[in-house]
């Protein structure tokens, strides 16, 4: 039977191409598909690798027919594994890591030439996942080969001490739940859920056979329908409000205040899509096992360990930071862990240079459209402006000690929340138009309203608008206490200098999921 016939009376009836509806088809069959996997005992590791498998090329083959692309998953998969395991070198991870990556761009390229930019299923879709689980998977297994005591705490609870074979990496690489979309895990996660040790120990269990928590099932279904709701919302929503209405002479005759309004409502419908399809993955997974975080103050499980987005947080924000931190989280975790940190002498905090190299890792793996670019570009300005807007407005805002949050504080949290919201949405344009003109053209007609905020902001603080309000902090008692500085010395007359919290700054994933 040709599935593509049973596709192509949904795709008409609901106007989508016919390879959105095999995706969306994918991703829930998918949860039927997970309550099959954990009824798989862990005394039969095996078998759950090769069903991880046979799920995959099932999607891969009779459904997407997307023959090509699985080899070509296959290729960067098996490579990795040759490497890491023969390789004893301490660049092993960035051999992998450039091989692995130089595929995904040759493969964006070959993306723009081809002008495949409206395609639900291309290659660079699921190769952005793999990406990150074949280079994080090189650094682990690096990692299993260094001293604990060189190790921080994520590199040694990640590390590969037991090289796997290679049934259990395939199984690894062809995890179901994510392997067109995401969620990204790490091999050490992958065999906690083969083996079930994640919830050795625990508490509630379903039965007294499985050692699975109390609840994943009510999560995870929770996910789905949520995940449905996107999915209608985008159904609905996305052909009438989209970020290339605003190239339609039509908008640009509106009066600017009217074309600033709606233009703040094509915004959410554009990002609707991506809620969708990383809620349901998250959901599909969950029914898997994946996720377990422990259980709240109520004692129900909670789920979280799957997510890759928290849509509220994106849409009500409390600042940029928060925008951030909420979407493509485990793209954040990735770039933070396999490059950010890698890059950075030991010994030594991380810099200009890891910020450089972090960012430019970010937009390559993201693609070669000029618009990631352009608003990779500009995110780097907004989170510069945010940060001074931060050390500058909010001592004005805080309630004295003691005292409980204010209203100034609520105003100060609502006002910055609607500035990253309305920032956000014109900073996104050309990740979604992806042309420099089509992404000009839509700025122009906005008024260039983005630029002037966060242009402004810039100029305002260097201006000499930050001593202004260091010095009006201080009239009031308002500043915050200067950070501690302390100084450790480690015997070889060497010292090292941290001034308050070490924060890693989070890699700017901007806007754009790893699906194209």
């Amino acid at each position: 039977m040709d599935l593509e016939s049973v596709f192509l009376p949904v795709a008409d009836a609901t106007g989508a191409s016919v390879d959105q509806i095999q995706l969306i088809f994918c991703l829930l069959f998918a949860f039927p598909l997970g309550s099959v996997f954990v009824r798989i005992p862990s005394t039969r590791p095996g078998l759950k690798h090769l069903f991880n498998i046979g799920i995959t090329l099932f999607f891969f083959f009779p459904v997407l027919k997307a023959y090509a692309h699985f080899f070509q998953l296959l290729g960067s998969t098996l490579v990795t594994f040759v490497m890491a395991k023969f390789i004893r070198s301490s660049n092993m991870p960035w051999m992998v890591f450039f091989i692995v990556m130089g595929h995904l761009t040759v493969n964006h390229v070959l993306r723009v030439y081809r002008d495949d930019s409206s395609a639900a299923l291309d290659v660079t879709g699921p190769q952005m996942v793999l990406t990150m689980k074949l280079t994080t998977f090189a650094w682990n297994v690096h990692d299993g080969r260094r001293a604990q005591a060189d190790l921080d705490k994520w590199q040694l609870s990640k590390r590969v001490v037991a090289f796997p074979t290679l049934l259990e990496f395939l199984g690894y690489a062809f995890y179901f739940p994510g392997i067109l979309v995401g969620p990204y895990l790490e091999y050490h996660d992958y065999m906690e859920l083969i083996t079930e040790r994640l919830y050795d120990n625990l508490p509630v269990k379903d039965n007294v056979t499985r050692k699975l928590p109390k609840g994943r099932k009510r999560v995870a279904y929770s996910k789905m329908v949520l995940g449905l709701m996107f999915l209608g919302g985008y159904v609905l929503l996305a052909t009438k409000y989209n970020y290339r209405v605003t190239l339609q002479p039509a908008f640009a005759k509106m009066p600017l205040l009217q074309r600033l309004f709606w233009f703040q409502i094509y915004a959410p419908s554009e990002r609707v899509k991506y809620y969708a399809v990383w809620t349901l993955t998250e959901g599909a997974a969950i029914l898997t096992g994946f996720g377990f975080t422990g259980f709240n103050a109520k004692g129900k499980s909670t789920w979280n360990g799957a997510a890759n987005v928290k849509p509220l947080d994106v849409e009500l924000p409390l600042n940029f930071k928060g925008i951030l931190d909420s979407w493509n989280m485990k793209t954040n975790v990735w770039l933070r862990e396999c490059v950010y940190k890698r890059v950075t002498p030991k010994g030594k905090k991380p810099g200009f240079r890891s910020t450089l190299t972090t960012s430019l890792t970010s937009a390559f793996w993201h693609g070669v459209y000029p618009g990631y670019y352009l608003t990779f570009f500009l995110g780097g300005l907004i989170t510069a402006a945010a940060r001074l807007a931060r050390q500058n407005f909010r001592p004005f805002f805080l309630p004295a000690e003691g005292q409980t949050t204010g209203l100034s504080k609520r105003i100060y949290d609502l006002a910055g929340g609607i500035v990253s919201l309305v920032v956000l949405n014109y900073a996104t344009i050309p990740f979604i138009l992806l042309t420099i003109d089509d992404s000009l053209k839509s700025w122009r007609t906005l008024a260039w309203y983005g630029h002037g905020i966060i242009v402004g902001g810039l100029v305002f603080f260097y201006a000499g608008g930050s001593k202004l309000c260091k010095g009006m902090q201080k009239n009031m008692g308002v500043a915050p206490p200067p950070r501690k500085v302390h100084v450790q010395g480690n015997g070889n007359g060497d010292a090292k200098i941290s001034i308050g919290e070490l924060q890693f700054p989070p890699p700017i994933d901007s806007i754009v999921p790893p699906m194209q």
